[in-house]
């Protein structure tokens, strides 16, 4: 019965990470234009994550993910956040003032959420990925 129960588990979770995930990126490109952004989207990501690490296990999990690559996201997204307000300070403007980074203002606007919000989502999937590996590691 236990295999049985594992193979739904497998099956259900086959169908709901590849749909979670669609979602967060959803969240995370909408975000300009309505609720959302790095933030709720990066949530999303790691959760789709952490449950097929549950279902499948950690092992099998970070060979898809691993904790190096997961370190390295942490920075990348956090080097994207900050890179993005030196740029706008390097083209004569102040920290993280978008209307610099673009020919039009407006462009430089929606360039700058973007890039900030995706340096938030990135970081923020990528440091609840690895509390959730370090805190399992310490379950085992």
């Amino acid at each position: 019965m236990n295999k049985k129960r594992s193979l739904i588990l497998r099956e259900a979770c086959n169908l709901i990470v590849p749909a979670v995930l669609l979602y967060a990126l959803y969240v995370q490109f909408h975000g300009d234009y309505g609720p959302g952004g790095g933030f709720q989207a990066g949530v999303i990501f790691a959760a789709a994550i952490i449950l097929y690490a549950l279902v499948y296990g950690r092992k099998k999990t970070q060979k898809i993910f691993p904790a190096s690559l997961v370190r390295y996201l942490i920075s990348i997204g956090l080097l994207l956040y900050a890179g993005v307000g030196v740029a706008s300070l390097f083209m004569g403007g102040n920290y993280l003032d978008y209307n610099v980074l673009a020919h039009n203002p407006q462009h430089g606007q929606h360039l700058g959420i973007f890039l900030i919000e995706l340096g938030v989502g990135i970081t923020v999937a990528a440091v609840m990925i690895m509390i959730f590996y370090m805190l399992d590691e310490y379950a085992d």
